[in-house]
């Protein structure tokens, strides 16, 4: 029998074992497709990105021996996941053109696309990458766990930001992605 945890959110997932490496074994399990989604929303270079995502893993592995439940397994990976990717956009920061909210989904796939589909499909997902690498880390952050289905509370612990601020970003954010969408559609 599992013994199953709900954190504060609500969000089930099995007892955390106690050992750091049953733990890292366990988030590894839970959150690895999202930790690789995560890391190409915060690098676009493959070889960086693969990077970027060794480095997490590593951090994620180190910061168990601290963990102690307050939060949820889910919440402290993706808190040390985020950190991690914010520091790497930091390091990168200067060499790269960032835009902020106060400057002017994934893409369900069809079982059978046809080709001109699955390159439109491609295309735009390459451009809301693309927008996502453009944005403040706060604000890549809020997105990037937006788009991984995060409630505004779990964006709100992860982030350090309230509920309200959480859900007033994404707002801002989306208006500001879609104008840019519009525009690059007319170019």
């Amino acid at each position: 029998m599992t013994m199953v945890h709900q954190d504060k959110t609500g969000d089930a997932e099995p007892a955390a074992p106690r050992d750091a490496d049953e733990l890292y074994k366990l988030a590894v399990e839970l959150l690895e497709r999202a930790l690789a989604r995560l890391a190409a929303g915060y690098e676009a270079d493959p070889v960086e990105r693969q990077d970027l995502l060794q480095d997490i893993h590593l951090q994620v592995w180190r910061s168990l021996k601290s963990f102690d439940g307050r939060c949820s397994l889910r919440t402290w990976v993706y808190r040390v996941a985020h950190n991690v990717a914010v520091d790497h956009v930091g390091r990168a920061r200067r060499q790269k053109g960032m835009i902020g909210l106060d400057q002017a989904a994934e893409i369900v796939a069809d079982p059978h696309p046809s080709p001109e589909k699955e390159v439109s499909d491609r295309l735009a997902l390459a451009q809301i990458h693309a927008m996502l690498h453009r944005l403040q880390p706060i604000d890549r952050q809020v997105m990037i766990l937006y788009l991984e289905e995060e409630n505004a509370a779990t964006i709100a612990e992860v982030s350090g930001l309230s509920a309200g601020a959480v859900a007033t970003r994404i707002s801002r954010i989306k208006r500001l992605l879609a104008g840019q969408l519009d525009l690059e559609a007319i170019r």
